[in-house]
């Protein structure tokens, strides 16, 4: 297909259906939280998966905040923005396996969690290597300014989601939240500290 020149027309119109997509996301995260304060005797809320909740809010906040560098694509060809609707559809398909539509009444979010940690790790795991190709779309320069660091600290995560998936030891798992909250913590107060 043979891409299209963006004007601000074009790029609000991209910008609104990830805007729609990341929103979902979101709200599926904002509802789910919310409910452990409506009904807490329905579900038991355990705490690694309320991090991870409050973990995936950041990381698609901070997506969002981050695709506004889409301004400097000027040519999109269809497949650019099929990927991108995909892309944003992986935070939402990974917040509807922490928040599931429906769970049996008096289930612990801890059985449910360990339950599904396969899925879950696997749609994270491919959140943080598909933001890399992200990053490329908005170009070598956007790329390389995130420093060297950034492609090993997302094969990094990547990897560390996969040791999840294996491991279901509750220390570990804890551990690794807290270490994906301050380690994406630190990485938007150093991006955007200005």
């Amino acid at each position: 297909m043979e891409p299209v020149q963006v004007d601000e027309a074009t790029f609000a119109h991209i910008r609104v259906i990830l805007g729609v997509v990341t929103s979902l996301a979101i709200a599926r995260i904002l509802n789910g939280l919310a409910g452990f304060a409506q009904n807490r005797r329905r579900n038991t809320p355990y705490l690694v998966h309320t991090l991870w909740a409050i973990f995936l809010l950041l990381l698609t906040a901070h997506f969002w905040w981050f695709e506004f560098a889409l301004a400097k694509v000027t040519f999109w060809p269809f497949e650019t923005y099929a990927f991108l609707i995909f892309f944003a559809s992986l935070h939402f398909f990974t917040a509807a396996l922490l928040f599931p539509d429906q769970l049996d009444e008096g289930a612990p979010y801890e059985d449910y969690f360990f339950e599904h940690r396969g899925w879950f790790f696997g749609f994270l795991g491919a959140l943080f290597l598909f933001d890399m190709v992200d990053t490329a779309l908005k170009g070598p320069a956007h790329f390389a300014s995130l420093g060297a660091l950034y492609p090993v600290r997302q094969v990094s995560y990547a990897i560390a989601c996969l040791a999840a998936i294996r491991w279901d030891n509750r220390r570990f798992h804890l551990a690794l939240v807290i270490a994906f909250l301050v380690l994406e913590a630190a990485w938007i107060v150093e991006r955007y500290a200005d």
